[in-house]
């Protein structure tokens, strides 16, 4: 065999193993591509306005916009002057009514029941004398030496002494049972009133500030410090950033092959080569036309479902509306209660 015939039989030996190789490759490709559904979205733009439930006129403001700011982190603050003039003013309406109600309770002192026990044995002692004085201008009247004027007035005398004790006696009696339920109650139910009012009143006071409900990014600082605020009137709005999730479509056909919970990979553009994990958290139960913002021209009627796939987020790279592609392995078996999103994101 000469060197041609060799070279040519090599030649077609390697031409062979490349198309073998190619084959395979392909069919590798293909079950590949059988296995993995790959759908196309963006990271989800949610949103909302900040605003003071309280009025008044902003004193000062911490945040700037593009701030990623955590729940419960101060933003502004409104003048609180006039709050803190109303809690204080029913602070002590409230404790004096609290010293009234405590009062009542306590009933009469001692002091005072000793008081009134004098008083009746005083009022005893001027009827005993009016009636003494009475009694003798009436015997002297019989033998003319008294005018009838003079024991007229002594008779008014002890009617009034009369009248004088029994009130002494009425005083003392309250003295001693102490006061009313009725007086009591309405004491309390104004100690009642006064407390909602306070209570109201440091509520209002406390909505002089405002503070960031969850975390966040500050995306526009619509007010400045000088301007009024009503809660009708947004001061920032905050874009919401935990959790954050991809928003893809997924046709009819697909829909089947997906299940709460199958582990997701993201990717993007901004960010080659770096794959963000995740997990189908929701599957919408309708279907709706595909978006605007997704559809390309041989999908405009076609029928879609919401799908979102949260999303680790580790270092914020990922922004509001920023396109991703979503690969999701279909040969999983992981069903939706064993998903566990903390140890999906410890992973990344």
């Amino acid at each position: 065999m000469n060197d041609k015939k060799k070279a040519l039989i090599i030649l077609l030996i390697v031409l062979a193993l490349a198309i073998t190789g190619y084959f395979l490759y392909q069919r590798e490709e293909q079950e590949q591509n059988g296995h993995t559904l790959t759908i196309y979205g963006n990271v989800d733009i949610r949103q909302i306005e900040l605003a003071f439930f309280a009025e008044g006129r902003i004193q000062k403001m911490f945040a700037d916009e593009g701030q990623y700011v955590k729940a419960g982190q101060l933003l502004a603050e409104i003048d609180p002057i006039r709050y803190q003039s109303e809690v204080k003013r029913l602070e002590g309406e409230l404790d004096t009514q609290r010293q009234i109600v405590k009062r009542l309770l306590a009933g009469s002192r001692p002091q005072e029941i000793k008081e009134a026990k004098a008083e009746v044995n005083a009022r005893k002692a001027a009827l005993t004398n009016a009636k003494i004085t009475f009694y003798r201008l009436q015997k002297l009247a019989r033998t003319k030496y008294v005018s009838k004027q003079r024991l007229d007035d002594a008779r008014a005398l002890m009617d009034q002494a009369e009248a004088n004790l029994e009130a002494a006696r009425q005083r003392y009696d309250l003295a001693v049972i102490g006061p009313r339920k009725e007086d009591i109650a309405a004491a309390e139910a104004k100690l009642r009133a006064l407390e909602g009012a306070l209570e109201n009143a440091r509520a209002k006071l406390k909505d002089t500030k405002l503070y960031a409900p969850s975390d966040g990014i500050i995306r526009d600082r619509i007010l400045e410090p000088g301007d009024m605020a009503f809660p009708q009137k947004p001061v920032y709005t905050l874009a919401l950033t935990d959790p954050l999730w991809i928003r893809a479509f997924v046709p009819e056909t697909d829909l089947g092959k997906l299940q709460l919970g199958m582990r997701a990979e993201v990717k993007t553009d901004s960010f080659p080569g770096q794959t963000f994990k995740g997990w189908i958290g929701y599957i919408s139960p309708t279907a709706e036309f595909t978006p605007r913002n997704v559809e390309t021209p041989d999908l405009r009627t076609r029928l879609v479902y919401q799908v979102r796939i949260y999303v680790c987020n580790h270092g914020n790279k990922l922004r509001l509306g920023m396109p991703a592609t979503v690969h999701i392995m279909l040969n999983q078996k992981r069903k939706a209660g064993d998903i566990s999103p903390s140890s999906i994101c410890q992973e990344q």
